[in-house]
C-alpha cells in the first residue's frame, strides 16, 4: 500500500509542477517581447537600429539576455562582509 501512496503523491506533485509551468512560461515569454517591443519603439523614437543582431529582426534577442542574466556570475570583493554587500543598493 505505501507504494500506491507514494505514486500518487509523486503523481500530484508532478502535476503541480506541470500546470505551474503552463502559466509561468507564457507569462515569462510575454514579458520578454514585450520588453523587446518597448526596445524597439524607444529605437525608433530615437531614430537608431535597435536590437536586431540576433535572430531575424531581433526576435531571439529576449532569449539571449535570458541566458545572458542566468550565465552571469555573482562576484563579491574578498574583503566585504557579503551581507552588507548584497543587501547596502536597498
Amino acid at each position: 500500500m505505501v507504494n500506491g501512496l507514494n505514486f500518487i503523491f509523486f503523481f500530484l506533485i508532478f502535476e503541480i509542477f506541470i500546470q505551474a509551468l503552463f502559466i509561468i512560461v507564457p507569462i515569462l515569454l510575454t514579458v520578454a517581447f514585450f520588453t523587446l517591443f518597448e526596445r524597439k519603439l524607444m529605437s525608433s523614437v530615437q531614430r537608431r537600429r535597435g536590437p536586431n543582431v540576433v535572430g531575424f529582426w531581433g526576435f531571439l534577442q529576449p532569449i539571449a539576455d535570458g541566458l545572458k542574466l542566468i550565465i552571469k556570475e555573482f562576484i563579491t570583493p574578498r574583503r566585504a562582509m557579503p551581507t552588507v554587500f548584497v543587501f547596502s543598493p536597498l
